[in-house]
């Protein structure tokens, strides 16, 4: 059986050899966001169906492509559609994209996810930033990796978010006059959509907003030196008592709905990245 590191070696050598991006930056382009990578300056698009290791993305509005180019003059890679543990994905094979990204250069991660608002000052269409979250999913994309070139073992998950980002997710989005949420997220398996039991559980533990992705990502990120941040976008809000049905074709107008405000702030993020390391 092939490792996690023999795969992460496998579809990095393969990608490094066909694109012309050494990106400084990653995306991870989720619901309904796969657009954000329009305002890229394409230079390579390889499709994942092609890149060894990879899963294929069987979720409506994926667009199933790893997209590499330039914005605001930084290089970047982009994922057009993600992988969940709902597809019958294991963890490891969700994050895998995540440690390939990481290996062909990149240090930066940028998060773009669709979620379910649960605080009550939310509204569809909002943007979030997040400032922690809850992994609910029940498993980890570490368990079973006791492997030292995949990162530290336990790695520290007190700061996964990079606050330096945050700050200039603020400052950017005070000068786009973009209103800003920022809260919490909380990471189930999905894929049915919660009870008003499970909505009353999440708002009591202190999630401001619920998906079924970010979080294994995030916590391969931490183990691997990404710096990272997340938004969400906000396609409904779910009120215990008043809830009601909610279709993906909703989610997905919604998340584009947020993802025309997600656009120009992240463009502007990038823009003013701090020098990478040497």
């Amino acid at each position: 059986m092939t490792s996690v590191y023999e795969s992460v070696q496998e579809a990095a050598d393969f990608l490094s050899i066909r694109v012309r991006v050494r990106p400084v930056a990653a995306m991870i382009l989720g619901t309904g966001l796969g657009g954000i990578a329009d305002r890229l300056q394409t230079s390579d698009i390889v499709a994942y169906r092609d890149i060894p290791g990879f899963p294929e993305s069987t979720v409506e509005s994926h667009g199933g492509n790893l997209v590499f180019g330039r914005m605001a003059g930084v290089p970047i890679v982009a994922m057009q559609g993600r992988f969940h543990y709902y597809e019958g994905y294991t963890l490891q094979q969700v994050t895998l994209p995540v440690r390939v990204m990481k290996e062909l250069g990149a240090e930066f991660l940028f998060v773009n996810s669709a979620a379910g608002g649960l605080n009550p000052a939310f509204a569809a269409g909002d943007v979030m930033l997040v400032t922690d979250h809850l992994n609910l999913i029940g498993d980890n994309p570490l368990r079973g990796l006791a492997d030292e070139r995949l990162g530290e073992r336990f790695p520290d998950m007190s700061l996964p978010y990079d606050g330096e980002l945050i700050r200039i997710t603020h400052e950017v989005a005070v000068e786009l006059k973009t209103s800003l949420r920022s809260g919490v997220y909380a990471s189930v398996a999905g894929p049915s959509l919660e009870t008003r039991a499970e909505t009353r559980m999440l708002r009591t533990l202190g999630a401001d907003a619920v998906g079924m992705s970010t979080v294994p990502e995030v916590i391969v990120a931490c183990q691997v030196g990404f710096r990272t941040m997340v938004l969400a976008a906000i396609t409904n809000v779910n009120i215990p008592d008043a809830m009601e049905p909610i279709s993906i074709e909703r989610v997905i107008a919604n998340a584009a709905l947020a993802g025309e405000k997600m656009a120009p702030l992240i463009e502007g993020i990038v823009f003013r990245l701090p020098k990478p390391a040497k």
